[in-house]
C-alpha cells in the first residue's frame, strides 16, 4: 500500500490529469482497513474474482498469484500502457520509483 500513498502524495499523475484506481484482489474489508489506516484517497476496487483484470486482458503472475501490474487506461477505455513490474523479467518489483513511473505513463499520454 506504500505505492499508493507515495503516488498521492506525488501529485505529478494528477497534473497529468491520470486518475488513480487501484484494484486489488483483497476483500472490500481488508482494502477499507488499509485505506483508513492509511488514509489513502484513491479509489479501491476489491477484484477478489479477478473479473475487472481479466476483462482487461491483465493476466495475473506466475502461479495465479497476484503481481504489481501498472495500467494505463485512456479516456476512450482503451489500454494505453501496462506493465507487471512483479515479473522476472521485468525485476520482480513489488515497488516502483514514483519518477519512474511518471516517465512510463507521461511517455505515453
Amino acid at each position: 500500500m506504500s505505492q499508493i500513498v507515495d503516488l498521492e502524495k506525488d501529485q505529478s499523475l494528477k497534473r497529468m490529469d491520470v486518475a488513480l484506481v487501484s484494484i486489488a484482489v483483497d476483500s472490500k474489508e481488508e482494502l477499507g482497513q488499509e485505506a483508513k489506516r492509511l488514509n489513502i484517497q484513491t479509489p479501491m476496487l476489491s477484484d477478489e474474482d479477478a473479473a475487472v483484470t481479466k476483462s482487461y486482458g491483465i493476466p495475473l503472475t506466475y502461479g495465479g498469484e497476484p503481481g504489481h501490474t501498472f495500467v494505463l487506461v485512456g479516456k476512450d477505455g482503451r489500454i494505453k500502457w501496462a506493465k507487471d513490474y512483479a515479473a522476472p523479467q521485468n525485476g520482480g518489483l513489488m515497488y516502483v520509483k514514483v519518477d519512474e513511473l511518471r516517465s512510463e505513463v507521461a511517455s505515453r499520454l
